[in-house]
């Protein structure tokens, strides 16, 4: 389970560095792939409402019941999470204006992108900083192979799904490196 985490958190940093990528393309003044990105958008949305949100929920009432103390991470750690969507949200807003050609300042779209992935970031160095030790300390095996089959299915079938549809980004995230 704590494997599968780690795997899920090395997947999600590099399709943060292929944004980060794109933003780079952005502040030198080119036009980067906005098909490209609203793909790595609605991917990390899709994840979000399909996988995260039930494993923080599961993670909090499970660590709640097993130790004093982990309301205020988890308090904490959803309200980052809640911020992360929005931000994100707004970024496939803007991102449906510049594919449909709308008029939408580059410099404020790339300050929101840039301010998005560190964001993103931030959460994820939380996670792994705070959070996995106390799923560490508090779960036992039994503990971990419950949470895992109470969890919908892994993010892998949808990486297969992100393969098959766009290989483009797909090869981006491959090559991607894993900065955790």
């Amino acid at each position: 389970m704590l494997t599968q985490l780690r795997q899920d958190h090395a997947n999600m940093a590099r399709l943060l560095h292929v944004l980060q990528l794109k933003h780079k393309t952005l502040a030198d003044g080119e036009r980067p792939d906005f098909r490209l990105i609203r793909e790595v958008v609605d991917y990390i949305l899709d994840y979000m409402n399909g996988f995260t949100i039930p494993l923080e929920r599961l993670c909090s009432d499970q660590l709640a019941a097993k130790a004093s103390g982990i309301h205020d991470l988890s308090t904490r750690l959803a309200e980052d999470y809640q911020h992360l969507h929005e931000q994100l949200m707004r970024l496939s807003q803007d991102l449906d204006m510049i594919l449909m050609d709308g008029v939408m300042p580059m410099d404020r779209f790339a300050d929101d992108l840039k301010s998005y992935l560190e964001a993103h970031r931030a959460y994820l160095r939380a996670e792994r900083e705070e959070l996995f030790p106390l799923i560490r300390e508090h779960f036992d095996e039994d503990d971990l192979a419950r949470l895992a089959d109470e969890l919908p299915p892994q993010a892998g079938a949808e990486l297969a799904r992100l393969q098959e549809a766009y290989p483009e980004l797909y090869t981006e995230f491959r090559e991607a490196p894993s900065p955790l």
